[in-house]
């Protein structure tokens, strides 16, 4: 779309419906799909011939120079998206437009700017050698993203629950490696890199690609931005994400062309499907209390599958687990029903024409996104308490059956009482003394990995509404990203044998419960990275909090930077991000939030605003474990 512009993809349009045979009823039907595209490109052609004829307009009445500034405004606006860019500021220009256009189409649908700092190199060095400076270079990019932080979307209150401080998704993924297996790090890298901190907004969501051969100039200057605290840039790590995607099915030059999508989702750009992420959340604590009273929720007392037992009649822990891994198969065969429920339903409703129009390859196949049209189709779900999960089943196996401190009827009595009262209290102490996952002890952490198996295990039976129909895959597989949805699904789930209590937020991704993680960040890597995340190829979420002070001298920054390398390269992890902000901080933020009014914090795979969280949110960040290097 930069190089040749939208009027490229109108011409190879209209070859291809000229050469249709309308008596094949198929032919038929994709000419419908084509002559959308044509009205769709239009209406992005008008689009932009409003904005141009408007800076005319101004330009007639404003001083000079901004009438100057207005005039050149115009001229791009009437050249791109429709043409092929020249300069960096008409690729700008073009990118903008189609990427906010494409957001009205799907109102808002994690649309990412992919791999920026390779597809615009070429018009920043032809600017650069025109006499451009990197200062406008910059300004060009702070203002996409100021523009992008404007962006929002109509949101149901169900759904604003579970995406705590309105994130748009908007990722720019930087750095990694090229296709030849060489750094990717070049010149506009580090100016992207500046821009977002700069600006240091909650928008556009910033991930760089780490690899074993990043240049160690690079990574401090992303720990610099690190420590201004607003979240930006996670890191994704080449070493095991592209290998993940080549075992999927991806090429292996596709592959080395990944980038983020949202949160910690990863796809290719350009050739990717309708979407990478579930919509459906599979609660895994819940999961575990609905296994262990027979098939019904304790919440809201409804049966919600085939009954396999009640925990005080369970003889062993074997037992306990197999009554998990049967509802966990049950639930995650419902939550691909509702996929494709909605799949099915937006198909014809909802085709997004002009996103078709520009992933690879609908109009060969004449199939627009959510019909097989994309080189690639492959779906992660979600999971929510992860690591609730692996402590309730340590503490259920080391309190009840092996060291017997307590009866299953005591902590089953508990569990529906909330833990109330001293004796309440007394066992949700013990419980809290079984080991917790995040501090690299292998009989919890081996619960958590056994556990999630169940989820691998399963998932990967079932296939999209695509699966067949043109695309590369057609499947599901894992991956841990929940979005804030740990608060609210948290709100609805009753108290669980990890000593959580009825209503809290669960632990959010890959993430330790909170507070439960105390050997710090080093045995969180390693707990994280006992999960098969070769196969998650969904992504990995992990937040890690650390205090200001911690990153104060250049030493902390390098003592920083060994400990991701080690994390990448050794113990082979896939994702992690950083909240830079202080306990004390947040707690006054919240009584004095006129203060903090640019206060922003990571709440999942995105940051926000501190204020315009919900307080459930704000303290669910605040209880986040704080490490120290």
């Amino acid at each position: 779309m930069l190089k040749n512009g939208l009027n490229a993809v109108v011409e190879r349009v209209n070859g291809i419906l000229k050469d249709l045979d309308y008596a094949d009823p198929e032919q038929m039907k994709k000419s419908y799909f084509y002559k959308a595209i044509l009205v769709a490109a239009d209406g992005v052609r008008i689009f932009a011939e409003r904005f141009a004829r408007l800076a005319k307009k101004q330009a007639r009445s404003a001083p000079p120079e901004r009438a100057a500034e207005l005039r050149e405004i115009a001229q791009i606006c009437e050249r791109v998206p429709m043409r092929g860019a020249r300069t960096f500021h008409e690729a700008v220009q073009s990118l903008w437009f189609v990427h906010l256009i494409l957001q009205i189409e799907s109102n808002g649908h994690s649309l990412s700017f992919g791999r920026l700092d390779q597809y615009l190199l070429p018009y920043y060095e032809r600017s650069i050698k025109d006499g451009v400076s990197e200062e406008r270079i910059v300004e060009l990019l702070e203002n996409l993203w100021l523009k992008t932080l404007t962006v929002n979307k109509v949101r149901s209150a169900g759904h604003s629950r579970f995406a705590a401080g309105s994130p748009m998704y908007q990722n720019v993924t930087i750095g990694g490696q090229l296709k030849e297996g060489v750094s990717g790090v070049n010149p506009l890298t580090r100016l992207v890199l500046k821009s977002v901190a700069l600006t240091k907004l909650t928008q556009p969501n910033l991930t760089v690609r780490y690899f074993a051969g990043m240049e160690e100039d690079f990574m401090q200057e992303c720990i610099k931005v690190i420590r201004l605290g607003f979240g930006m840039p996670a890191f994704n790590s080449d070493e095991i994400i592209i290998p993940a995607l080549m075992r999927q099915g991806v090429l292996k030059e596709d592959a080395y062309n990944y980038s983020a999508i949202g949160c910690v989702e990863v796809g290719v750009p350009g050739k990717w499907g309708y979407r990478c992420t579930g919509m459906s959340y599979l609660n895994f604590p819940k999961t575990l209390m609905i296994a262990l009273n027979d098939g019904v929720d304790l919440t809201t007392g409804k049966r919600v599958c085939p009954g396999v037992g009640k925990f005080t009649d369970m003889r062993d822990f074997e037992e306990v687990f197999a009554a998990w891994d049967k509802t966990a198969r049950m639930l995650i065969h419902q939550g691909v029903i509702l996929d494709n429920c909605a799949d099915m339903a937006v198909e014809q409703e909802v085709p997004d024409v002009l996103c078709s129009a520009l992933v690879q390859d609908c109009i060969g196949r004449g199939k627009h996104l959510k019909e097989g049209g994309a080189v690639y189709d492959m779906i992660s779900q979600l999971q929510v308490g992860i690591a609730n999960l692996g402590d309730s089943l340590a503490a259920i196996k080391k309190c009840v059956f092996e060291d017997k401190t307590l009866t299953k009827e005591q902590l089953w009595n508990a569990l529906i009482t909330d833990y109330a009262g001293e004796e309440g209290e007394r066992i949700r102490q013990t419980v809290l003394s079984a080991p917790k996952y995040g501090n690299d002890d292998d009989y919890v952490d081996n619960l958590v990995v056994r556990g999630y198996d169940t989820y691998i295990d399963e998932i990967k039976k079932y296939k999209n509404t695509r699966y067949g129909r043109g695309p590369i895959g057609g499947h599901y597989y894992p991956g841990t990203s929940s979005v804030a949805a740990n608060v609210a699904q948290g709100a609805g789930t009753c108290a669980t044998p990890d000593g959580r209590h009825a209503g809290e937020p669960l632990a959010e991704g890959c993430s330790p419960s909170h507070s439960m993680d105390t050997h710090g960040p080093t045995s969180v890597f390693k707990s994280v990275t006992k999960l098969r995340t070769e196969q998650i190829a969904g992504g990995v979420l992990l937040n890690q909090k650390v205090a200001p002070q911690i990153l104060a001298e250049p030493e902390d920054c390098a003592k920083l930077s060994m400990l991701l390398r080690t994390f990448f390269d050794d113990l082979h992890g896939f994702h992690v991000q950083y909240n830079v902000v202080s306990k004390e901080t947040l707690l006054d933020a919240q009584i004095h939030p006129e203060k903090h009014r640019d206060l922003i914090v990571r709440v999942a795979g995105y940051s926000a605003f501190f204020n315009v969280l919900s307080r459930k949110t704000q303290d669910d960040i605040i209880a986040r474990t704080e490490q120290v290097l």
